[in-house]
């Protein structure tokens, strides 16, 4: 979280991760996939080509299923849902639904609630440019300290940093086998579920095991 994967354009505000992975191996490795800046969690690098050639026609066929842990403002009124809307990223750099946009899903089950919100447990099925954030602020339900999405101020809420982690990435191997990658939340995290939340539900989110 806080870093480029890749080395942005103009000015680089610190090191990017793809050069932090390169450097502690002490050998090259190849980029598979991204996450925004403010995302923490789990992210795939290959150590060679062929294995990088695999892992990306992986992502591009939807063979691979990513599990993210969300915090929402409001509660979604239905447990589980799927949104549907073609998004289309505009000169702002935000993305948002046109019916001109490319096709996205994005899947969600609500794990915990309370009286401003809710956290959540989102697969999306594609990769699309702020596609998490973009579809959940579409329908009304913005992540708690987006400074790009859902209603001004931002960053929403106040929450010192976006509520949004990327928990597991279940993927193919080259051996014919399936890998699970896992990462837990970072304290940074609950300690802001906790104040936008509640200690009550971060308790409860990891007492009772909902971490789906």
């Amino acid at each position: 979280m806080g870093q480029d994967v890749v080395p942005g354009r103009g000015d680089v505000s610190g090191p990017c991760l793809h050069w932090q992975v390169r450097d502690f191996l002490n050998e090259n490795v190849y980029v598979v996939h991204r996450l925004d800046r403010p995302v923490s969690g789990v992210i795939v690098f290959a150590r060679n080509a062929d294995t990088h050639r695999f892992l990306c026609k992986a992502f591009e066929e939807r063979l691979v299923k990513k599990t993210y842990w969300a915090a929402v403002k409001k509660r979604p009124p239905s447990p589980t849902g799927t949104i549907g809307l073609p998004l289309r990223v505009f000169g702002s750099g935000r993305s948002a639904p046109d019916p001109k946009g490319k096709t996205c899903e994005t899947i969600y089950h609500r794990i915990l609630d309370w009286d401003d919100g809710a956290l959540l447990s989102v697969h999306p099925t594609t990769g699309r440019r702020h596609q998490i954030r973009a579809h959940l602020c579409a329908i009304g339900h913005p992540l708690w300290g987006d400074t790009l999405y859902g209603p001004p101020p931002r960053p929403v809420g106040g929450c010192a940093r976006l509520l949004l982690h990327a928990h597991e990435i279940d993927l193919p191997t080259p051996a014919g086998e399936r890998r699970i990658l896992r990462s837990s939340a970072p304290d940074d995290f609950c300690a802001a579920l906790a104040v936008v939340a509640g200690v009550e539900i971060v308790y409860r989110w990891q007492r009772e095991d909902v971490q789906l």
